[in-house]
């Protein structure tokens, strides 16, 4: 059974920086990106960032680039996001997915499996 858990969140001001880490277990046939994603109260949940299987590759949203960067081991289980600059609209639940494809994509629906995500709040 495949598992995707991520720790990191919490309380910062603006301006802050804040590190999340998704770690993923149990067997994947297949290899696979890996992204971030993120859900403000009353919205949608929202591309952040991903990472390919290669490592050669990352996406973001253009809200979060040259604040965020998404980083990946070399063992390609465990996957962080870097968040510096923190804005209070970057306030929402983030959530770790695992990818169906080796590319990274911004879709939420090319992503298998989902952690429970975790909240990141910026105050003012």
């Amino acid at each position: 059974q495949v598992q995707v858990v991520e720790s990191g969140g919490g309380l910062v001001q603006a301006g802050d920086s804040l590190s999340l880490s998704c770690v993923v277990s149990g067997r994947i046939d297949w290899p696979y990106s890996m992204g971030w994603f993120r859900q403000a109260p009353g919205n949608e949940r929202k591309f952040v960032a991903a990472i390919n299987w290669n490592l050669n590759t990352m996406e973001y949203v253009d809200s979060v680039k040259d604040r965020f960067s998404i980083s990946r081991d070399g063992a390609k289980n465990t996957v962080r996001l870097q968040m510096n600059s923190l804005k209070p609209e970057d306030t929402a639940v983030y959530f770790c997915a695992v990818g169906a494809y080796p590319d990274v994509t911004k879709l939420s629906y090319t992503y298998a499996y989902w952690g429970q995500g975790t909240q990141v709040t910026v105050s003012s």
